[in-house]
């Protein structure tokens, strides 16, 4: 166990309104998405974030919340792997592809904090790469490792990417995502504006 967060069940309750707050969730192999469960609801409770809801999506987005992020990527996601398989006969893990669509951003609820209405760095987690403490969340909550590979290096800091079409479809719909949040937050220049 690290001391930047805890493993745990949570209750019924809490379960329940991780699997509402992001519905491709119901979609994914039962046993794969008990475990996406447990590590949302880790990561929330190892938060300092009282509920789903006010947990901020980017220092440069403040009002996005993280959950509209999480449901969009999976969303666009969904859409780009069924592309892919159609247009292109692309084979895609589906269950791979769902749960890092929905964790690729599960470190982000420990990385940043509210400070009133600013989004700041939590004190506890700064200078941690984002991807990095997500995937060691993911690993000991016991995720597969082609998932934990994905949400590590899907970032575009990244020094190494993870290969496949799981990765490509996560990174351009996270990418989409993105520049959603950014075009919404004043004096924020989406990525396929920046030089």
């Amino acid at each position: 166990m690290s001391g930047l967060y805890t493993i745990q069940a949570g209750n019924p309750r809490q379960r329940q309104e991780v699997i509402a707050a992001m519905p491709r969730l119901a979609e994914i192999d039962p046993d794969l998405r008990e475990k996406a469960v447990t590590a949302w609801v880790s990561a929330w409770l190892s938060s300092t974030h009282s509920t789903l809801e006010e947990m901020p999506y980017s220092l440069q987005a403040p009002e996005y919340r993280l959950l509209d992020h999480t449901n969009e990527v999976a969303d666009a996601g969904v859409l780009l792997a069924d592309y892919a398989h159609g247009r292109w006969g692309v084979a895609l893990d589906q269950d791979v592809l769902l749960a890092a669509l929905v964790l690729h951003d599960i470190d982000k609820a420990l990385l940043y904090t509210r400070a009133g209405t600013d989004v700041v760095p939590d004190p506890s987690r700064a200078g941690l790469p984002h991807g990095v403490l997500g995937a060691m969340l993911l690993k000991e909550a016991g995720l597969p490792d082609h998932v934990v590979a994905l949400v590590r290096t899907h970032t575009t800091t990244s020094p190494v990417r993870t290969d496949g079409p799981e990765a490509w479809v996560l990174h351009y719909a996270d990418l989409f995502a993105c520049d959603h949040a950014f075009r919404l937050a004043a004096g924020t220049v989406p990525f396929f504006q920046r030089v």
